[in-house]
């Protein structure tokens, strides 16, 4: 489990199991698996195609959104801030992948959406993506990938439920 001679969280903890709750190791095993797989993807994407992960995200929610969406709904999708959401949108106007134009119910807003070169040229990436991910988990069995499917989403409503209950 060691990478670069750096260890990392999850492993740090496994030294010493009975010091840490089951719970504290599951969390520290899927920031482990999310951190590999996010840096793997990042690479491929970086050495393929020559764009960043943020790039191809915003891509992927306008070819989404056949008829585009404004910037403010974009960043509250991808979970990042205006100013990062319009950076990336001004680039990708300027390169002609996504056109822009004012929000015919909101003036302050304007709406984004892919062109067709920008449709064209996500959704090359986005198969070789979809292939990325399967050949990352290749060595699941289908019942492994279901298993992991229902879990998973039990833990997102246990944490969604414990969200609210904090508020």
């Amino acid at each position: 489990m060691e990478s670069s001679g750096i260890l990392d969280a999850e492993t740090k903890v496994h030294e010493t199991p009975g010091a840490h709750k089951d719970e504290l190791r599951l969390w520290l095993r899927l920031l482990t698996c999310t951190t590999l797989i996010e840096g793997e993807v990042r690479r491929r994407l970086r050495e393929r195609f020559d764009v960043t992960l943020p790039r191809f995200d915003l891509m992927a929610q306008l070819d989404r959104a056949e008829e585009g969406m404004t910037l403010g709904e974009l960043s509250r999708r991808m979970m990042v801030t205006n100013g990062n959401v319009t950076g990336l949108a001004e680039r990708l106007v300027a390169e002609g992948l996504v056109a822009r134009r004012q929000s015919a119910s909101d003036r302050r807003s304007h709406m984004v959406r892919l062109t067709d070169k920008g449709r064209r040229q996500f959704r090359k990436m986005a198969e070789e993506h979809e292939s990325w991910i399967a050949d990352l988990f290749s060595g699941l069995s289908q019942k492994d990938v279901e298993s992991l499917l229902t879990l998973l989403g039990k833990a997102k409503a246990s944490t969604r439920k414990s969200m609210v209950a904090a508020e």
